[in-house]
């Protein structure tokens, strides 16, 4: 017997939560997106069951910066599957070679060289290892709320305990003391034994915290005139996500190694790639055995990596990113002017943005207005007040202009249940409660019932 498309939902959902999160599916359920993904193009999926479109603004952290299944990247991957595989990590194949070429054509002077992977966090495992292999030190600075990925080395640079007290003892030598774009307390920590300095030029996890133009320059005459190797995480900004194909771009300033992942993959095959200068060239060289990725750099990762940014430089599309960032952004502030009282600060980057509302409960609640408006949209792990909007980077006008009257939509509806929110909040268990992110059963109440009384927009 056929199964029915409600069927096919319900068991979808009942075996991912059965067999791999089941936290994950209670908190997608009380945000309102309980949404199996069916169909998906362009900057929009739809739930297999119900034929809900949503545009798709948290885009796997950024991910699909050249859409889902893009044409053009979807028929270079079923070509390649005609002529390659896998391939041999150890052996050369023309796939490798090329993806290689050109990530340091369009890379910053001085970074020639390329080490393929398979996920950000491994690129960043490798950047690490490189900048303590070439300096022989063995201390790491990274940043107050900083996100690098879950493996071992990058998980020891996460600047939130959250994510690291479960896993002590972690890699020793790990500092996250400094805040971003706090260059005196990098100074005083930044020694003798530190082999590098990792950052993310806008701090996406931690609620678009963005790097500034005398912080960077700060961060690089320190690095030059101690021996530190600089790393800049462009694993969420790069291929043109800020305007620019990397975020360093906007400031002029080189990193010693650069890791970059999620968008490489063309939204259709994952792969990542630590892109680096000659000074860790020699220590590779002398050692290449040291760093090592099986599946790094596959025939078929590399013909659709080739094919991602191929597509990027053909149609300009880090130039689009910024002129659409301004035209959203530039809506959002219009937005923020009308509901006033609700949104403390915007902070973005090309089309990186974080709107940060007046309360933790702000940010669940968006997810769930907007989601009933047509929009997925997911608040920071690190800061729930922050609603994190990273649509694919090809967004059209009229695109553009549906996600701005959802947000419109979405905060008239948040206002609204605001003086709730607000009185619930003085109610000393439930004022707890609300600020504690993992705690649905009151957002689940809230949500549900402001629903029922605000009607859905058309979309």
């Amino acid at each position: 017997m056929t199964k029915t498309a409600k069927q096919i939902k319900q068991e979808g959902i009942s075996d991912f939560k059965k067999h791999i999160n089941l936290t994950q599916t209670i908190f997608l359920k009380s945000v309102g997106l309980e949404v199996l993904e069916g169909k998906r193009l362009g900057v929009h999926l739809w739930d297999v069951d119900t034929q809900e479109r949503y545009i798709d603004c948290f885009c796997s952290a950024g991910s699909f910066n050249v859409g889902r299944r893009n044409t053009e990247i979807v028929n270079a991957l079923d070509a390649a599957i005609d002529s390659w595989g896998m391939g041999d990590g150890m052996f050369p194949s023309g796939p490798k070679a090329a993806l290689a070429e050109k990530l340091v054509e369009i890379a910053p002077e001085g970074l020639n060289n390329v080490m393929l992977c398979s996920g950000g966090g491994e690129a960043n495992d490798s950047a690490l290892k490189m900048a303590r292999g070439v300096t022989g030190r063995k201390e790491v600075i990274s940043f107050v709320k900083a996100y690098h990925g879950h493996t071992g080395f990058s998980l020891s640079a996460i600047g939130k305990p959250i994510y690291r007290d479960s896993f002590e003892p972690l890699i020793p030598g790990f500092t996250h003391e400094p805040p971003m774009n706090d260059l005196e307390a990098v100074k005083r920590i930044a020694g003798a034994d530190t082999a590098a300095i990792i950052l993310e030029l806008v701090q996406g996890e931690a609620g678009i915290f963005v790097a500034e133009q005398k912080f960077l320059e700060g961060l690089r005459k320190i690095c030059d005139e101690r021996g530190i190797m600089l790393i800049f995480d462009e694993v969420q900004t790069g291929f043109g996500r800020t305007g620019k194909m990397f975020c360093c771009e906007h400031y002029g300033v080189t990193p010693d190694i650069m890791t970059t992942a999620k968008s490489l993959s063309g939204s259709v095959y994952p792969i990542s790639a630590v892109i680096f200068n000659d000074r860790a060239r020699k220590f590779m060289e002398a050692n290449p055995d040291m760093i090592v990725s099986t599946f790094g750099g596959g025939d078929l990762a590399c013909v659709v990596g080739l094919k991602a940014i191929e597509y990027l430089k053909k149609n300009n599309i880090p130039q689009h990113a910024a002129e659409m960032g301004d035209y959203i952004g530039g809506a959002i502030l219009k937005l923020v002017e009308k509901h006033k009282g609700l949104v403390k600060e915007v902070r973005r980057k090309g089309l990186m943005i974080g709107l940060e509302y007046t309360h933790d409960m702000m940010g669940p609640l968006m997810s769930f207005f907007l989601g009933t408006n047509g929009v997925m949209a997911i608040f920071s792990a690190n800061n729930p007040k922050v609603m994190r909007l990273m649509p694919p980077i090809v967004i059209n006008k009229e695109e553009a202009d549906r996600l701005i009257a959802a947000l419109d939509n979405s905060m008239t509806s948040v206002k609204k249940s605001a003086k709730i929110i607000e009185a619930a909040s003085k109610i000393p268990l439930v004022g707890n409660a609300i600020g504690v992110q993992e705690l649905q059963v009151f957002l689940i109440l809230i949500a549900k019932t402001i629903g029922k009384v605000i009607p859905k927009s058309g979309h």
